[in-house]
């Protein structure tokens, strides 16, 4: 098999042979022992390979090939399935990679497709702690399941560093189409990531109430513990959502309050002017019984009228704050 990053046998919390996954049943029939599988990008032919030997489900392998839009759990007979999703994040395009877990008595078999963290860095901590790892199928189960949920902390952490700087943004200067539409992206994110985050809350629920025989229940603790990490991250995709929407409120409030600003400039003036336009049209109206017409210093006394009256709005406006 090309597609296989590791296979290992496993006695008692420790490696005891990396092995072929066509050797994979021989190795977990062994008394206290079960096989760790990991592919990357496998195709049909090896994971047929690998139902042939575990006897894994046949709805299970349809669901494995035709790949899913959501994780899940689902049981068949002692054995179960798990859809989990690994968020990247690219030149901002938030993507999702897949990854699949088939556990039984006996054996663990994930298959990542895509390009998300390897999990050998999983592999390594779960080979550093074999005091946990003789727990078996069920602690690399957790192990993965853990992983997967680190994964989405410095993805929201990095959404959450963005969304502060947009708030800064807003507040200094008018919102652009830029800004509208990197806003609009992130709260389409934080909608597709609470998409995904949401339903391993009930993955993990019912892993802590599963009977299986590879499943401790000494390790339900640890499974309630991912479910705690998942709510967290839940409230936090809330609190995101809610500051993505605050960012947009406070851009309209502050662009409402420029427009009224400008708009109340924009009255003021226009009292101004409409002062002496007032006074030339009264005097424009020529009627010939206006006797200060004949006034020898009747023109000037009207510009003073003009002069004082605009001077007096301007210096009222100015009091007012509408210049």
């Amino acid at each position: 098999m090309d597609n296989v990053v590791a296979a290992a046998a496993y006695h008692k919390g420790l490696k005891v042979a990396d092995i072929r996954p066509e050797d994979g049943k021989e190795w977990a029939a062994r008394p206290e022992h079960f096989v760790w599988i990991g592919l990357h990008d496998p195709g049909s032919a090896e994971l047929t390979c690998l139902q042939q030997q575990f006897n894994l489900h046949e709805l299970a392998m349809e669901d494995a090939i035709a790949q899913h839009t959501r994780p899940k759990l689902e049981t068949f007979g002692d054995a179960l399935f798990m859809v989990l999703y690994s968020p990247t994040r690219e030149s901002g395009r938030l993507e999702f990679v897949e990854t699949q877990l088939f556990a039984g008595k006996g054996y663990v078999i994930s298959a990542r497709y895509g390009n998300s963290a390897s999990y050998s860095i999983v592999r390594k901590r779960c080979e550093a702690r074999p005091l946990l790892l003789e727990h078996g199928e069920d602690f690399v189960l957790y192990a993965l399941l853990n992983f997967v949920t680190e994964n989405y902390r410095p993805l929201m952490d990095s959404i959450h560093a963005e969304l502060e700087d947009l708030e800064q943004t807003v507040l200094n200067r008018p919102l652009t189409q830029e800004d509208v539409e990197r806003i609009h992206c992130l709260r389409r994110d934080l909608l597709r990531l609470r998409r995904n985050i949401a339903p391993m809350a009930e993955i993990c629920q019912e892993l802590q109430q599963l009977d299986f025989p590879f499943i401790d229940k000494h390790m339900r603790p640890y499974f309630r513990d991912i479910a705690i990490h998942v709510n967290r991250l839940l409230e936090d995709l809330t609190g995101l959502r809610e500051m993505a929407d605050h960012a947009i409120e406070i851009g309209l409030l502050l662009e409402s309050s420029r427009q009224s600003l400008t708009q109340r400039k924009f009255a003021a003036w226009a009292a101004i002017l409409a002062f002496p336009t007032a006074v030339a049209g009264i005097y424009g109206m020529n009627f010939q019984n206006m006797p200060e017409l004949t006034w020898h210093y009747g023109y000037f006394g009207v510009l003073g009228i003009i002069g004082v009256g605009c001077v007096g709005l301007y210096g009222n406006f100015k009091r007012m704050g509408w210049l």
